[in-house]
């Protein structure tokens, strides 16, 4: 099957809610990916490193790029970002959720819960 080829409207679109979506600099996530706690939650990929942890380093990746040098696989993983928050989010627990897998998990796609 043919992949669908984004219009730079739908480029535009994508990039707006990853920046809603993403609320970390880079330079925050790459602190934060340093952590033990980043790497104690989310799926290994089977290479010992989360589907989560292995996502955070490309947003770093996509988050320090020029607009004009993302290519159409940055913006299916910058829609894959938006979709992840979105849905993790729904799922917030009740009370205090700092020290929380469901947090570290979101910051590991770049959102934390607690940042206004």
């Amino acid at each position: 099957m043919a992949k669908h080829v984004l219009s730079e409207d739908e480029r535009r679109d994508v990039r707006r809610d990853f920046g809603r979506a993403v609320n970390m600099t880079p330079e925050e996530l790459e602190d934060w990916l340093d952590t033990e706690e980043s790497r104690s939650v989310g799926q290994s990929d089977g290479d010992g490193e989360s589907v989560g942890h292995a996502s955070g380093r490309r947003i770093v990746q996509i988050l320090r790029s020029e607009q004009a040098d993302l290519d159409d696989d940055d913006h299916d993983h910058m829609k894959k970002v938006v979709g992840y928050v979105h849905r993790h989010s729904a799922q917030r627990p009740e009370g205090d959720v700092t020290d929380t897998r469901w947090r570290y998990s979101l910051m590991n796609w770049g959102n934390d819960p607690l940042k206004d």
